[in-house]
């Protein structure tokens, strides 16, 4: 008897868990980018507290989207037309993790500093982060969208054997 039940999206819950997450993370960084931007084209400081508390958060529940999208990812039994782009959302998602965690720890440093004031090239830095965040949100999109991981249809090919 297997030590887990899985469904018929080889989940041993309900549904994946991980897009959740990783949608709660993505909303956090877009909300701090805006914030930061906004508040230093406007000089509201106030808007560089909202944006300090979302990394913080943010930097946090990343890690829980990572846990999931590996955990999930080894569930999924990739077919070899979707690993590499699956392989590439893995280590894009580790490394959005680190530079998240990074651009976090350096916000805050600016933040004990002066936190009325966000240099140029912290919003440098925000501005590669958006950017990978969007290539991995396209990354993310093709997983799902085009590959079907963790969908019905896909996981009962694989089970069938007409998905290799």
């Amino acid at each position: 008897m297997p030590l887990l039940t899985l469904n018929d999206q080889n989940l041993p819950y309900p549904d994946t868990l991980h897009p959740i997450i990783v949608h709660f993370v993505i909303g956090m960084v877009f909300l701090a980018y805006f914030c930061d931007i906004t508040g230093y084209l406007s000089r509201n400081h106030r808007l560089f507290e909202v944006s300090w508390w979302n990394m913080v958060v943010a930097s946090v529940a990343v890690f829980f989207a990572v846990i999931f999208g590996e955990f999930e990812a080894a569930l999924a039994q990739p077919y070899p037309a979707a690993q590499p782009i699956l392989d590439y959302h893995t280590i894009n998602g580790w490394s959005l993790s680190a530079i998240l965690v990074a651009l976090t720890a350096w916000r805050g440093v600016i933040r004990v500093k002066d936190p009325l004031k966000v240099p140029v090239v912290y919003l440098g830095a925000a501005t590669l982060l958006m950017c990978l965040v969007c290539l991995q949100i396209y990354l993310g999109s093709l997983v799902d969208w085009v590959y079907g991981l963790h969908t019905a249809p896909v996981v009962k090919a694989i089970k069938e054997g007409i998905l290799p």
